[in-house]
């Protein structure tokens, strides 16, 4: 059965933050809010988590998982960014934008896709998701919360327990948040290509 935690959206509680970083710390699966819907979270080391939330969106090898960074300071030790890239990336974050970069060794290779070595970055404008990933102390690894045949990820804290109460070990719930994925935009060949419109403005990247 999932903790759930009611966490105040604009001044998270320290004590409530804490609880759901020692979650990640023991092993578990957090499921909190973003800019763009819910994610699921667990820690770098968790090597057991990444087959739970295969099994639990139906993900095949080739998906992308996302490191949640609190600055560009935290993303620049885990991607390799070039001064055009960089730039690009600080112009769009915080906001709802997920970046395929290089990623340094920094990146446990479970977590990289085989063949480009790359992985998923982003840096989230959520003040709750914002606290969890400063108190942790490193990225977070994150997967959208976008269940098999669904179109749109989960949104609401409560129906978040309700469906996934024996999958996850706990809920962050601040309320509702924007039911759209990240726009995806792949920038480790240099140059901006978008695999996903979501809910992140596209216009940034056109030349």
């Amino acid at each position: 059965m999932a903790r759930y935690l009611d966490i105040h959206p604009d001044d998270p509680q320290p004590r409530l933050i804490d609880q759901a970083v020692k979650i990640l710390r023991d092993g578990g699966i957090v499921a909190y809010p973003t800019d763009s819907g819910y994610a699921l979270g667990w820690t770098l080391g968790n090597a057991e988590a990444i087959k739970r939330i295969k099994d639990l969106r139906g993900l095949d090898d080739k998906h992308h998982f996302t490191l949640m960074c609190h600055d560009m300071a935290q993303l620049g030790q885990f991607v390799e960014l070039s001064t055009p890239v960089f730039r690009a990336v600080k112009a769009a974050t915080p906001g709802p934008y997920t970046f395929i970069l290089p990623a340094t060794k920094e990146v446990p290779k479970r977590l990289l896709s085989p063949k480009t070595r790359t992985v998923g970055a982003r840096i989230p404008d959520h003040r709750v998701a914002q606290a969890l990933v400063s108190e942790l102390g490193e990225p977070l690894m994150s997967s959208t919360l976008l269940l098999p045949g669904e179109d749109e990820p989960m949104s609401q804290g409560w129906l978040v327990k309700d469906r996934l109460d024996a999958l996850i070990d706990a809920v962050i719930d601040s309320g509702d948040c924007l039911p759209s994925p990240t726009t995806v935009v792949d920038l480790s060949a240099g140059t901006a290509e978008i695999l996903r419109e979501g809910a992140g403005d596209t216009r940034l990247f056109v030349e």
